[in-house]
């Protein structure tokens, strides 16, 4: 249905043109595009599914009722987007009271690694989630979009509302406090 009306087609700014003048079918195309980065953005914010999948509920809504205010001159509809759902996930976790560690998603590539080596693997990623979760959130935000999602410190930044300056000193502090919190991954 979407090929025959030619919106898979447009680049994201032509869709949020469309949304903007409330186009459905041009918010559907974008939410496909854009929904699953956003989930996962928001769970390594959030630090859990549940509520990671409000937060993006939320800027989806936001997405859709304040598309008009979308300057394509300053940035991308991705950025835009990535920087309300950051937001929105800043909000709820003010109201987080109990952090639930991380998920760990099982994707093994082809040449599965043995017994050993996954269960290794595993305890280390569960340490380094519960670490990360406990740092502050938006130390935790420029820490999912530098290494999770490979944000340049311009676009972080652009998302945190800040400078690429405060975003290096953002991840600087987060790496002492996860350095101290996981001692044992400097002797390595």
């Amino acid at each position: 249905m979407l090929k025959a009306m030619g919106l898979d087609e447009l680049d994201d700014a032509a869709l949020m043109s469309r949304i903007a003048v409330g186009d459905r079918m041009a918010f559907r195309t974008l939410v496909e595009r854009l929904h699953g980065g956003a989930v996962r953005l928001a769970t390594r914010v959030l630090s859990d599914q549940a509520e990671a999948e409000d937060a993006v509920q939320t800027a989806l809504v936001k997405l859709w009722t304040h598309a008009g205010r979308f300057e394509g001159e300053k940035g991308s509809p991705t950025g835009w987007f990535r920087r309300i759902v950051v937001n929105a996930c800043l909000d709820r976790r003010r109201t987080i009271r109990v952090l639930a560690p991380l998920d760990q998603v099982a994707e093994t590539p082809s040449g599965e690694p043995d017994p050993h080596e996954a269960a290794v693997g595993a305890e280390q990623a569960a340490r380094v989630n519960a670490a990360v979760a406990r740092l502050n959130p938006r130390q935790r935000a420029a820490i999912a979009l530098f290494y999770g999602d490979g944000a340049t410190m311009a676009e972080i930044a652009d998302t945190l509302d800040t400078t690429a300056k405060a975003v290096e000193g953002l991840l600087a502090r987060a790496r002492v406090e996860l350095a101290q919190m996981l001692p044992e991954g400097r002797r390595g």
